[in-house]
């Protein structure tokens, strides 16, 4: 599936080396007014800034949004907001060596068994550069989420990832299969490497005893004064309680070694390959503004409009 959602639902399009990534929105309600200078500057936080950094790929594309369709004048019409991000720097030849082997902790082998046929340039379809679509669907979610008072905010340590979204009325998502928290996991969880997710004020707040778990509540309290602590992260029994919802997300380190890489061939034999082409030697600062997208668009399809 290429498509997430069901009231607002986004499919994104596009490999890494194509013509260009992009996305096409539905259910996004008519009369919005497209800030365009807000979803430049989210995709200047996925992009890390105009300038140059040794942890980052050297590829360098502007990033510009081009609107098909869905925009007039400015305002959204009510009917499917499609966009594309023209692909500009690539250089397909620096992955020739990768045509007929399967590197370490990436996508090559999985895809080539599920498919039979791949796009071995840059990662194709499985590469970062995907999250480009959910950047500009997460902008367009996030105008919508503004006007009920919702905010989303995600910040990088280390490996992990942390975001915290404040606004959020008590009594949005269902209990089984529609939880809230399962809905945020799942969208979170489909950003490439992450590896983790969990609930609550701390990562490790499921490791505390049943004594000390469970939230006090407040006397009279309301919103995000309901209870003392938020080891729930805002979230009981699938639905929200008005406190801040927050989770954590792992995701694993850039897995391409400049040194080269013990590469399995299509023969399964084994052979040490250089790493050609441009590669991120550090992720991390790219990924809150991902998460944050990920989450309004969970939140906006969630959302009667």
């Amino acid at each position: 599936m290429n498509t997430i959602g069901n009231t607002f639902r986004l499919t994104t399009f596009g490999e890494s080396h194509g013509a260009a990534v992009g996305g096409t929105i539905d259910g996004c309600p008519a009369g919005l007014l497209l800030d365009e200078a807000f979803i430049i500057s989210e995709l200047t936080r996925r992009r890390l800034g105009d300038q140059p950094s040794t942890l980052t790929t050297s590829r360098s594309e502007p990033d510009q949004v081009e609107w098909l369709s869905g925009v007039f004048q400015g305002k959204t019409l009510g009917t499917p907001l499609t966009f594309i991000v023209r692909n500009q720097d690539c250089r397909s030849s620096d992955y020739d060596a990768l045509r007929t082997c399967y590197r370490p902790g990436h996508a090559d082998y999985t895809t080539q068994q599920k498919y039979g046929y791949r796009d071995h340039r840059g990662g194709g379809r499985s590469s970062g550069r995907e999250t480009v679509a959910r950047v500009v669907a997460g902008s367009v979610a996030k105008q919508l989420l503004k006007r009920e008072g919702v905010t989303i905010t995600a910040s990088s340590q280390q490996h992990l990832v942390s975001c915290i979204i404040k606004g959020v009325h008590a009594g949005l998502g269902d209990p089984i299969f529609d939880r809230l928290n399962a809905r945020l996991a799942f969208a979170v969880m489909s950003i490439p490497s992450a590896m983790s997710f969990s609930m609550g004020e701390t990562p490790d707040c499921y490791k505390l005893d049943s004594f000390n778990f469970p939230d006090a509540w407040c006397a009279y309290g309301e919103g995000e004064n309901l209870t003392a602590t938020n080891h729930c992260g805002g979230v009981q029994g699938g639905i929200s309680n008005g406190m801040p919802i927050i989770f954590h997300v792992g995701f694993h380190p850039p897995v391409t070694n400049p040194d080269g890489m013990i590469c399995r061939q299509e023969d399964g034999s084994l052979e040490k390959v250089a790493p050609h082409g441009r590669h991120d030697a550090e992720h991390f600062q790219r990924l809150p503004v991902i998460v944050e997208s990920m989450a309004a668009i969970t939140l906006a399809d969630l959302y009667k409009f």
